[in-house]
C-alpha cells in the first residue's frame, strides 16, 4: 500500500448505469468491479462504498447487485420510469450528488466512476471546498473533458479493470 494514502479514509460512488454502457460501447466487455476494489484500497481505507442503480426483476440483474454488495458496495436502487411520451427516466445524478455532498467532509479521497459531464461542477466544488483528492474513473473516450480536468486525478478504464 502506498504510505501516502495509508491512513486516508476513502469514499466510493459508482455510476452503475454510465460504466455498464460506456465500457460495453467501447470495448465489448464488462467493467471488473473486483480489480476496481483492489484499485481503490490503494488509496486507503474504504469508509464507504455505494453503487447505484436501476432496480430491475431480470434475475442477471440482481445477481449483479448481490454481486456488488459481496464486493463490499451498498447499492442503491431506483426504479426505471418509462414516460408516457415513451421516454425513460433512471439516472441517479442529484442522488449521486447529495450523497458526494454529504460524504465529503468525512473522507480525504471520493472516487467516482462516471463519465458523465453533468458532475464536473460538483468534483471541482468537493476538491475546492473541502480539500479532497477527487478520483474520476472512466472510459477515456466517453467521458467528458471538462470531467477529467475538473478531477484531482483520471483513471482510463482500460484492460486491467475490465473483464
Amino acid at each position: 500500500m502506498n504510505q501516502a494514502h495509508s491512513k486516508s479514509r476513502v469514499a466510493i460512488f459508482a455510476d452503475v448505469q454510465n460504466i455498464y454502457y460506456t465500457t460495453r460501447d467501447a470495448y465489448r466487455r464488462n467493467f471488473d468491479y473486483n480489480a476496481f476494489w483492489a484499485l481503490a484500497m490503494e488509496y486507503g481505507e474504504i469508509a464507504s462504498a455505494q453503487a447505484y442503480a436501476i432496480a430491475s426483476h431480470d434475475p442477471k440483474q440482481r445477481q449483479f447487485h448481490h454481486i456488488l454488495r459481496g464486493i463490499g458496495f451498498e447499492v442503491k436502487l431506483k426504479p426505471y420510469i418509462q414516460r408516457s411520451d415513451g421516454s425513460a427516466k433512471g439516472d441517479w445524478d442529484v442522488g449521486i450528488t447529495i450523497d458526494i455532498m454529504e460524504r465529503a467532509s468525512e473522507v480525504d479521497t471520493i472516487i467516482l466512476l462516471s463519465g458523465d459531464g453533468d458532475f464536473e461542477l460538483l468534483v471541482k466544488h468537493v476538491a475546492e471546498r473541502y480539500n479532497c483528492h477527487v478520483v474520476v474513473l472512466g472510459v477515456p473516450q466517453l467521458t467528458a473533458n471538462a470531467l477529467k480536468e475538473s478531477a484531482t486525478e483520471f483513471i482510463a478504464i482500460q484492460d486491467s479493470l475490465l473483464r
